[in-house]
């Protein structure tokens, strides 16, 4: 800085001004301070910002899977929010292990992050108690934390599920199947809740065998889904229910290959969704807003407020496009 105050002819703290982006300084003079700067190969010293204000200017994402198209738009709003306050994101994938999670989350606290943002994949969060009460600040999104009291944003899972579901019945569907996720997840269960909600509120039953959770690999989405097809025990189903994007996809292209129409609703939307044949008929969530508002949350804690942990729960909506209005065929 020195070297960069002599070679513009200005002070030292007029360079620190220019460099922080801090007001006091004419055009004139700042154009020769970014002169000096550029001639010089200048370089702000974060390390020694770090130690002066105590903060990073960086937060940390830990996402299940970076790769999911579903967690793409969340990641983007998230950084965009960072952007906005002048910070930088640092993401990861837990690969849906809950040590991978716990790993990295603290690997993200060594480096001194200010804030983490979590799609939990683990079954308890207290490992991070130590963390918050440092004064990292934490929100968890998509999925609640476990064993804490944390800032939570989610989608009404069990909402959008019912809603679903409840949509194929009134097609007249009364044999619908259920294929999930793990069970232990989240938004899993919660969506599992709302088939059965809903099976229950039309005074259907449920035969277990219409009801399949698990990895959502291709070769068990499919081994399932043709099993529920199959003319036997008490009937294939005339529709199905499935639970996120990736579970869809498999189930789009099992229904590809057979003349029997089957009615289907999948919850999270995805592309090219709307020009299959017949379109996709979804549940719709907003992975931005999650995002958006799950970021938000994070930089008001990190601006000291002090209110108690938030639960926000955001809607989901249907939108019929012609998969889900296909009637039950004999």
């Amino acid at each position: 800085m020195k070297d960069v105050a002599a070679r513009a002819g200005v002070g030292l703290k007029t360079v620190s001004r220019v460099v922080n982006g801090e007001p006091g300084v004419t055009p004139d003079t700042e154009r020769r301070v970014q002169e000096a700067i550029t001639a010089l190969g200048f370089r702000r010293n974060d390390s020694a910002r770090i130690l002066r204000k105590g903060r990073t200017a960086s937060i940390g994402l830990v996402l299940e899977d970076l790769a999911d198209p579903f967690y793409a738009p969340l990641s983007r709003a998230v950084e965009e929010v960072a952007r906005a306050h002048g910070a930088l994101l640092i993401n990861g994938s837990s690969a849906e292990d809950g040590e991978r999670e716990r790993e990295l989350a603290l690997a993200l606290c060594a480096r001194r992050v200010d804030g983490l943002v979590v799609v939990p994949a683990g079954g308890d969060h207290r490992y991070l108690e130590p963390e918050i009460a440092a004064g990292v600040a934490t929100v968890f999104v998509d999925r609640p934390a476990a064993g804490i009291e944390a800032d939570t944003v989610l989608s009404d899972n069990f909402g959008g599920a019912r809603a679903g579901v409840a949509h194929l019945i009134a097609r007249g569907h009364r044999r619908i199947g259920f294929i999930g996720d793990l069970p232990r997840i989240h938004t899993a269960a919660e969506r599992l809740r709302g088939y059965r909600a809903a099976m229950a509120g039309a005074g259907l039953p449920v035969d277990e065998s219409w009801v399949a959770l698990g990895p959502t690999g291709p070769d068990r989405v499919r081994a399932d889904t043709e099993r529920m097809l199959a003319d036997r025990g008490p009937g294939p189903v005339t529709a199905l229910f499935t639970a996120n994007n990736r579970v869809t996809v498999t189930v789009v292209r099992v229904l590809a290959g057979r003349q029997r129409r089957v009615a289907l609703v999948g919850f999270d939307d995805f592309e090219l969704a709307d020009l299959l044949t017949p379109p996709v008929t979804v549940v719709a969530q907003e992975p931005a807003l999650l995002g958006r508002k799950a970021a938000e949350l994070l930089f008001r804690r990190l601006e000291g407020s002090g209110d108690a942990p938030q639960r926000l729960e955001l809607p989901t909506r249907l939108v019929p496009r012609g998969s889900g209005e296909v009637p039950p065929q004999p």
